[in-house]
């Protein structure tokens, strides 16, 4: 599993070092692609396998379905770490999740996400985030 919240920075030929700790549960290739929010998600190859499955699953005359499928595989690339633990974004995944230089990686359970540091805390700002309704709304979803 996926979890932590770790500061990086992305270098100018796109270059991104993953944490340590999930460099070895992402596995020698896994799937980036673009992700909700401003962001990017990563998945092990098992788990990009069981959303693919599900995806293919929707009905193909839903407009949004298609619009969601569309979106999530058109951005979607296979990447692999180099020798020194890093991954190369292409430049549509960097302009999508508006990554500059410095960068959060977080662990979000069976992904990762890759977010622009000022996004991530504009995100995360208490303006934005409302912990009693996050916490009612969880309720509503049986959590």
């Amino acid at each position: 599993m996926f979890i932590g919240e770790y500061t990086h920075t992305i270098d100018t030929k796109g270059r991104l070092s993953m944490p340590a700790r999930f460099r070895e549960e992402l596995g020698e290739s896994f799937i980036a692609t673009k992700g909700l929010d401003q962001s990017l998600f990563v998945y092990p190859m098992n788990e990009w396998k069981a959303l693919e499955s599900k995806l293919k699953q929707l009905p193909l005359t839903n407009q949004n379905a298609r619009a969601f499928v569309r979106f999530f595989f058109s951005g979607a690339t296979e990447c692999e770490l180099d020798n020194q633990g890093r991954i190369r974004l292409p430049a549509n995944l960097r302009d999508h999740a508006k990554l500059e230089k410095e960068v959060m990686v977080i662990g979000v359970g069976t992904r990762v996400e890759i977010w622009s540091q000022p996004i991530w805390q504009e995100y995360n700002s208490d303006e934005n985030l409302s912990y009693d309704e996050i916490a009612s709304k969880m309720q509503e979803l049986g959590i």
